[in-house]
């Protein structure tokens, strides 16, 4: 449950403004927002470590609104995927602290966003880029195999740093031209996951697989001609990857490629962090018993 409705509840219950079967009818009732149209999970975090995701295609923006205002007051940050043009341009002046980025269509609302869109092209650490950023730790690299694929690559990269991951995109390194990729190489080596969008015959996931040692999120696009069925041609091929590390997501779907890829990030870099303590601890233990043997 959000601790701060926890608390207003209780000071509710304490001056005698709510009786207690009401005070426990709420309590049972926090973890859900009851918007009409929407019955908001506020108990995700908790549950899955993030806040509930907002798929803005098809909703109006008076729902989205509501949403958003929800997500807000109860002290989660906002990501909302497939945002329209038409959507954006009615929200962006209410929730001016909002990041938009138009070719991903994702919206990112919280309260260290900078409210800037980051340029789709950049190879560099976004930390840098942005340094209000909230970063819990972890990196993700996302590649992609051409230039067409920027707006499914997008969505993930926001997606990732919503997540809190350091995000780098590497962009159009496909398999047609594969200097590019060893050329990058590099950029991909302490890489906690990496997410590979590609359309066409979607063989790139296939070759990243082999040059890293981390887990790969393989993202099928639509790209393509008329034998590449939407995507359905790129899926299988990632499906049947002879990389053992590859996993592969649903056709355009940045966004859980980027969840997933952020999502091991964190718990890798709490992995470390963990790893770090102990032999922090040791080294200050060695320190005193050398300063006592000194004396």
């Amino acid at each position: 449950m959000n601790s701060r409705l926890l608390v207003e509840l209780a000071a509710q219950l304490s001056a005698g403004e709510l009786a207690p079967d009401e005070f426990l009818r709420r309590l049972h009732r926090a973890d859900v927002a009851d918007l009409d149209e929407a019955q908001l999970d506020l108990d995700r975090p908790r549950r899955c470590g993030f806040p509930e995701v907002v798929f803005a295609e098809g909703k109006t923006v008076a729902v989205l609104q509501k949403i958003f205002r929800a997500l807000l007051d109860s002290g989660a940050d906002v990501l909302a995927t497939r945002l329209s043009a038409e959507q954006a341009a009615v929200l962006l002046p209410q929730f001016p602290q909002a990041r938009h980025n138009p070719v991903g269509r994702t919206l990112h609302i919280g309260s260290k966003a900078g409210g800037q869109t980051f340029p789709s092209d950049s190879k560099e650490d976004e930390s840098r880029n942005n340094p209000e950023e909230k970063i819990h730790g972890g990196k993700v690299v996302i590649v992609t195999a051409g230039t067409s694929d920027l707006p499914v690559a997008e969505e993930a990269r926001e997606t990732a740093l919503w997540t809190g991951a350091r995000v780098t995109l590497v962009p159009d390194v496909g398999v047609a031209g594969p200097h590019r990729l060893r050329a990058n190489l590099p950029l991909l080596e302490d890489a906690d996951a990496v997410v590979v969008v590609a359309g066409m015959e979607g063989a790139l996931p296939s070759v990243v697989g082999g040059y890293v040692g981390c887990p790969i999120i393989a993202v099928p696009t639509s790209v393509g001609y008329g034998a590449s069925f939407g995507g359905v041609a790129a899926l299988l091929a990632m499906l049947n990857s002879c990389a053992a590390n590859v996993t592969v997501v649903n056709i355009d779907a940045g966004f859980k490629g980027g969840y997933v890829a952020g999502l091991i990030a964190r718990n890798a870099a709490r992995a470390r962090e963990k790893q770090s303590k102990p032999f922090a601890a040791s080294q200050e233990c060695t320190t005193a018993i050398g300063m006592t043997t000194e004396k």
